[in-house]
């Protein structure tokens, strides 16, 4: 089974083309992608919980 890819927080706030601030604020409100802190302080999410929070944020056209 293939490893999960970790992506680092500047990846992730590209991606969902987003400011630092915005993506804390969406955080501290539980609306953000699951992240990791490693031992050494750096945030890393994990693609599949990246990709299942984009699917959270789909909305429907009916």
């Amino acid at each position: 089974m293939a490893r999960d890819q970790k992506l680092k927080l500047s990846e992730v706030l590209e991606e969902v083309e987003m400011s630092r601030a915005a993506f804390y604020r969406l955080r501290a409100r539980g609306k953000a992608p699951k992240l990791i802190k490693l031992p050494n302080g750096q945030i890393r999410c994990r693609r599949s919980d990246l990709d299942a929070w984009w699917a959270s944020c789909e909305v429907s056209a009916n």
